[in-house]
């Protein structure tokens, strides 16, 4: 008996303790335009963003679907738009018409127009391409690493390694 209530109290304090930190961030965001959505800019998001004309919000973690999505502070997972826009760093796949990101990118950014301005690593496929620095692969018309690229510009193909 003594084990069971034991159990039972480590189990209660888990899952108290567990919603205080699922708590800080919400499941799921439906945005009209911003601030005609669900859950105000300032919060983060865990799971699904779907953005109908324009989303914003603090932190997004998963499936980021919409027109315009914004995210201020770190994006990790899949975005997929027509115009990305992300502040505070980026993991995963990005795709859309014009991405845009600041701080460190990892991963794949996939659109006409790819402007990073921090540190890239992975891979840009586009028509116009720019890197602050890169660790990784351009492929489109025009590529750019700002610094430490094979070639400050080139054509088709642009690396650093």
């Amino acid at each position: 008996m003594k084990k069971f209530l034991m159990f039972a109290t480590l189990f209660v304090i888990a899952l108290s303790s567990g919603q205080t930190i699922f708590a800080q961030e919400k499941p799921i965001q439906l945005a009209l335009f911003n601030p005609v959505q669900i859950f105000p800019e300032n919060e983060s998001i865990s799971g699904l963003r779907i953005s109908i004309l324009y989303g914003k919000n603090r932190n997004v973690t998963g499936l980021d679907w919409g027109l315009v999505n914004s995210t201020t502070g770190r994006q990790v997972g899949l975005q997929y738009g027509f115009v990305n826009l992300v502040d505070g760093g980026f993991m995963g796949l990005e795709a859309a018409f014009v991405n845009v990101t600041d701080s460190q990118f990892e991963g794949l950014q996939w659109g006409f127009v790819n402007y990073h301005k921090g540190k890239v690593s992975g891979f840009q496929l586009g028509f116009i391409n720019y890197a602050g620095s890169m660790e990784g692969l351009q492929i489109g018309l025009v590529n750019i690493i700002n610094k430490g690229g094979m070639f400050p510009f080139f054509p088709i193909v642009n690396w650093s390694f």
